[in-house]
């Protein structure tokens, strides 16, 4: 009895948190393999070309596709995951001859198909995956034996009459028997070895061949773990000269602009772009530099702080839309 209620609740557990994430599936038809990079993490270790990524918490996620074919270029891309659901994208070629990633499907995981034999199933993770390496080495000795000369044949004797008496011959012949004997072996020897990514350098492909890392260095805010939108945010003392810059501006217009300009250059919290918004005076204003600076903020699951900026609740289902439809 109490094997099948750890049974029920480890089942309803699993249920709750499927749930609560959801799934994404990246394909490729035309058998181009690539790295799948979320957040700045390589997702898989080697190079696939179906890949479907599960338990990712709601938020939005850059994605970087590299292919390992280097002469295609990245793709970069920012997607949107909401819990519950099984979100598809096609790699395809646009009408330029360039490979962009398409929208292809949402289904509802529960009623989303099995993993085909073809598709590579990945746990989201933000940590580096290690990368493992095979070589064999074949090591191949060859011994010579040869067995010296032996001298053989047959002797013959004759004897011949001639005027006067007779004459006796000794005839041989000799054969020398040179016999060489080839014998190769060959050894094998495998070594597998392990490296993981690092923020300083590089990670390898499945060729053992060394690249760059792919992955910038990403800021780790505490008590935050949810979905980021950009890597680092801006340290205290430059943000303070940057409010000090949009306070200077007179119209509401100017500051629209040189807050625009400092987000597009710079990566905010959503605490940080509450603050910007709080110096403008109209709520066409503060929606639109809201719905402006989500993409240049690192804890976008934390965006629901810009909030209280509002006074309308009309601006807060907007924004919301706005980034739902994203």
């Amino acid at each position: 009895m109490k094997t099948k209620l750890l049974f029920l609740v480890s089942l309803l557990t699993g249920l709750l948190l499927k749930a609560q994430t959801g799934d994404v599936v990246i394909f490729n038809q035309e058998a181009q393999p690539f790295f799948v990079i979320l957040n700045g993490i390589q997702q898989n270790t080697n190079y696939e070309t179906n890949i479907k990524i599960t338990d990712l918490m709601p938020g939005a996620y850059k994605v970087k596709v590299i292919f390992k074919n280097n002469q295609l270029p990245q793709i970069n891309k920012t997607i949107y995951v909401e819990a519950g659901y099984l979100y598809t994208y096609q790699i395809k070629q646009n009408k330029k001859g360039a490979y962009v990633l398409r929208p292809f499907s949402s289904t509802p995981i529960a009623q989303a198909p099995a993993p085909t034999a073809t598709q590579q199933v990945i746990v989201y993770h933000t940590t580096p995956a290690p990368v493992t390496q095979t070589t064999t080495t074949t090591t191949t000795t060859q011994v010579t034996q040869q067995t010296g000369s032996t001298p053989t044949g047959e002797q013959v004797n004759m004897t011949i009459s001639v005027p006067g008496g007779e004459v006796n011959v000794n005839a041989g012949t000799t054969v020398n028997n040179n016999t060489n004997v080839q014998t190769t072996t060959t050894y094998s020897e495998t070594t597998t070895i392990t490296t993981t990514q690092t923020s300083t350098g590089s990670y390898y492909d499945e060729n053992g061949i060394e690249h760059p890392d792919p992955k910038p260095n990403i800021y780790e805010m505490p008590g935050y773990s949810g979905p980021i939108g950009c890597p680092m945010p801006m340290m205290p003392q430059d943000f303070a000269q940057a409010k000090n810059s949009i306070a200077s501006k007179s119209f509401e217009d100017s500051k629209l602009t040189m807050a625009k300009q400092i987000v597009s250059s710079n990566c905010l919290t959503a605490q940080q772009v509450k603050e910007l918004m709080m110096f403008f005076d109209f709520e066409d204003t503060k929606l639109e530099f809201a719905k402006f600076a989500y993409d240049h903020t690192f804890d976008i699951g934390n965006y629901f702080k810009v909030n209280d900026a509002f006074e309308f609740e009309s601006s807060i289902d907007e924004l919301n839309e706005y980034i739902q439809q994203k």
